[in-house]
């Protein structure tokens, strides 16, 4: 049946939004399955932003790019990466134009929400051993109890000898897990707020139950417990003062769905936006302009730190590039940045059709839609936001529109429902052109989130076109 003259007038004019699986070829979604399969193995080994950045630059080595610090001079195509203690990393591939033109870049992070453990965790309660918490990231407490947890991160001894922790991996090694309440005895508990009902000093860790076969020692549990990590690496309790020990979801990244359309892991945010990121770094060819993926940590707690994206550790990066163009100057690195433009690759929240109140139907974002663009981020009143011009957000529209990408715009949430935000004001701050850019995710910040697989191909796609214009 012909299309009448309205049905063919609103397909001219309507933004008609509809899954990005609906049309694929079979060729398209065997790409799309099979980059979600390494995601998925990327995910379940890199559960920390040490652990993240360590791969990552395993992989830029193994795609030709060389340590920023091992290069004397650069020139156009040449591959450089930079590390930042250990917990974040800059990679780069040199353009044709003059830096001072400004760079493509790309902004993701590798911190998830997570339970740290306190400097003195270790204590024995009731005839049991059990870990002191501090919990990073906005997160809701009640999910994080009666969940299976592993244990990961680095112990420095003051000799600065560094003991790698990775404990929960393999089927023969313990987990670990916080207790709750039986519903018999929680009739208090369950009069509380979602907020209120577990209280952030009551994240305790179970870790033990055997007593030292002492009879007249104390602390039994303890004890055993500190006898075995002993033998195990070396270390007595005092070195927990030198440690960075994260306690993350036990469970592995599995595809999800009867048609394993979608992937369920922790830690979607940001390291789907960050592995999409920088798989489109490595697979850049020849850009015309300097391109760069930032993949920074801090950005759950606010950015600060030596490590997070305040750092001027980013700036040093720049000013390097720009020594060892020989472009350096007067006022170079301001102006360079000033002329630059950033896709900041975050994840926003999908659209729940369980919780659907909290949402715009409108302006959500939909799973499977595509990556979502968002030009303001913020809360409230914009509170926060860097606010993309209109201009900007045409650009990127075009980038998008003549490479045939699919993307969304959206807003997260109802304006005085609460709001999120991202590396994107940043960056703004310093002059760069910035547009929120990311993979929509349903469950954000829960231990296990749930994305699209083709939303995340296609994240790959956007920054890479972006990277190439």
């Amino acid at each position: 049946m012909d299309k009448t003259k309205g049905q063919k007038l609103k397909d001219q004019l309507f933004d008609n939004k509809k899954s990005g699986f609906e049309g694929l070829s079979g060729d398209k979604k065997a790409l799309v399955m099979d980059f979600s399969s390494e995601y998925i193995e990327f995910l379940n080994r890199c559960r920390t932003e040490r652990e993240c950045t360590l791969f990552s630059e395993v992989l830029l080595k193994e795609n030709g790019f060389v340590n920023i610090d091992e290069v004397d001079c650069l020139n156009p195509g040449d591959k450089v990466y930079f590390v930042n203690r250990k917990k974040a990393i800059y990679a780069a591939v040199i353009g044709d134009t003059m830096l001072e033109e400004g760079l493509n870049l790309v902004g993701a992070h590798i911190d998830s929400p997570r339970l740290d453990l306190k400097p003195n965790p270790l204590y024995e309660s009731g005839g049991l051993a059990l870990f002191k918490t501090h919990y990073y990231g906005g997160i809701k407490k009640y999910q994080w109890t009666a969940i299976p947890l592993m244990l990961r991160g680095v112990i420095v001894k003051s000799s600065g000898e560094v003991v790698n922790v990775r404990i929960g991996d393999d089927k023969n090694d313990p987990i670990f897990t916080i207790t709750d309440l039986l519903p018999h005895l929680a009739r208090k508990q369950e009069k509380k707020t979602l907020e209120s009902g577990i209280a952030g000093e009551d994240l305790n860790v179970l870790v033990g139950s055997i007593p030292y076969d002492d009879k007249d020692a104390s602390e039994k549990v303890k004890l055993n417990i500190l006898d075995i990590l002993n033998k195990k690496y070396g270390i007595i309790e005092k070195d927990f003062i030198s440690a960075e020990l994260e306690l993350v979801p036990a469970f592995e990244a599995r595809s999800l769905g009867f048609d394993l359309s979608m992937i369920a892991g922790y830690g979607h945010d940001d390291r789907s936006c960050a592995y999409a990121t920088l798989r489109a770094i490595i697979d850049l060819k020849n850009p015309k302009r300097t391109s760069i993926a930032l993949l920074a940590d801090k950005e759950e707690i606010g950015s600060v730190g030596n490590t997070g994206m305040y750092s001027a550790n980013f700036d040093v990066f720049i000013a390097k590039l720009l020594d060892k163009t020989g472009q350096n100057g007067y006022n170079v690195l301001e102006k360079t940045l000033c002329n630059s433009k950033m896709l900041s690759s975050d994840v926003t929240s999908a659209a729940d059709p369980t919780y659907s109140d909290v949402d715009d139907c409108h302006n959500a974002a939909y799973l499977g839609n595509g990556i979502s663009l968002c030009k303001y981020t913020g809360s409230g009143g914009k509170g926060g936001a860097s606010d993309a011009s209109a201009e900007f957000v045409a650009k990127i529209r075009n980038i998008l529109d003549k490479n045939n990408l699919v993307y969304q715009m959206s807003d997260m949430g109802k304006v005085d429902e609460g709001g999120g935000g991202t590396i994107a004001y940043i960056l703004a701050n310093k002059g760069v052109d910035v547009l929120d850019c990311g993979v929509p995710v349903l469950s954000m910040h829960a231990p296990y989130e749930v994305i699209s697989k083709f939303d995340l191909y296609n994240a790959y796609e956007v920054y890479k076109a972006f990277y190439q214009d």
